[in-house]
């Protein structure tokens, strides 16, 4: 039987003149690839504080206007130390509507945040597929993007 992980999370979805806002993700099931930020809710957080902090650790910016606009999950499959994971990600996805701050093109990681390499802006129109999580793929289709 195959191992199963459960993982939950708040996500940001911030775009301006068609660019979203990513991180390179460094470790776990979407190690390389390009990521929503945000991440797990800490024991007794809600969503809400979750993104907030999240935002703050992996890109550097402070969150002052958001909206929730979704919740949904994907399914995968996790090759980790050679054996196969079944992931089911569940989200909590916010539109960002507006902050404050310079965004971390670099970051370092370390106990704070433990998973971003720094952030950026990409254009939606030349994203791949491949180079994307799944919680990415899934929130812009149905925000009504077609990815190559």
């Amino acid at each position: 039987m195959k191992k199963e992980h459960r993982h939950l999370g708040s996500y940001g979805i911030l775009i301006r003149d068609d660019k979203i806002l990513l991180i390179r993700k460094c470790v776990g099931p979407y190690d390389g690839k390009l990521d929503l930020p945000g991440g797990s809710l800490e024991f007794g957080e809600n969503p809400e504080l979750a993104l907030v902090r999240e935002f703050k650790e992996e890109v550097g910016i402070d969150i002052i206007k958001y909206e929730l606009i979704d919740a949904d999950s994907v399914n995968l499959e996790w090759n980790y130390k050679n054996e196969i994971i079944n992931v089911h990600h569940i989200g909590i996805f916010y539109k960002i509507i507006d902050y404050k701050n310079e965004i971390k093109k670099e970051i370092k990681v370390d106990s704070q945040n433990d998973d971003s390499m720094g952030a950026d802006f990409y254009s939606i129109s030349a994203l791949k597929k491949e180079r994307l999580s799944a919680i990415v793929i899934l929130e812009l289709e149905k925000l009504g993007y077609s990815l190559n």
